[in-house]
């Protein structure tokens, strides 16, 4: 059985999984849905009809961003995004939690966006607010270390880059005049093959 994923192109939280199967070396087919007209097959695999949905070569079906990376790193341990210290390794799902609300808000602020003279101005105001909020934590913590948590590369570096280039495809990059660590950072990022190769 070949590897494959179930996702689309501009899915932030695909993204973070093709991010991580590159880093890691594994191929896989990709099978790009229709997330508006779920296919049968599609939701016998998945009963939440969300992407990402992936198959290993072994026949296990995984879906959820996080719960597939966890997968991931346990059964593909080269190149480990998570530390091996138990406690490092708390603080790092911790991160990655933050970086997948900040997509969530980002997502919900695109959606409001995008109505145009539709829009709730108060609704996205609340949305844009999170994100602010959120981003500032990390702005912070790139004037600790040379990532998001460590001055190495984990799963919320992988996660927040993820959510930042929906962000960017969706609302522009305003947001990179306000946050200018954040934006160097995304810059070092987009030399790496497997983040520059999944850009939405």
């Amino acid at each position: 059985m070949a590897r494959t994923l179930y996702y689309t192109p501009r899915s932030p939280y695909a993204r973070k999984v093709r991010i991580v199967m590159a880093e890691k070396n594994l191929s896989c087919t990709l099978i790009d849905t229709d997330v508006k007209q779920k296919s049968p097959e599609f939701l016998r695999l998945n009963p939440i009809g969300k992407i990402p949905v992936f198959i290993d070569e072994n026949g296990l079906i995984f879906w959820d961003s996080t719960l597939i990376v966890e997968y991931l790193e346990e059964t593909y341990p080269d190149s480990p995004f998570y530390p091996t210290n138990p406690l490092e390794r708390l603080r790092c799902k911790q991160g990655e939690e933050l970086a997948d609300s900040l997509t969530d808000a980002i997502v919900a602020l695109s959606y409001e966006v995008r109505k145009g003279t539709d829009a709730n101005a108060q609704v996205q105001a609340h949305h844009q607010q999170n994100v602010d909020r959120m981003m500032s934590v990390f702005e912070q913590q790139l004037s600790q270390a040379q990532y998001l948590l460590t001055n190495n590369l984990t799963i919320v570096d992988v996660a927040v880059i993820s959510g930042l280039g929906y962000y960017t495809l969706r609302c522009g990059d305003e947001w990179s005049r306000h946050f200018p660590a954040i934006a160097e950072w995304g810059d070092r990022l987009h030399q790496l093959p497997s983040i520059q190769s999944t850009i939405p």
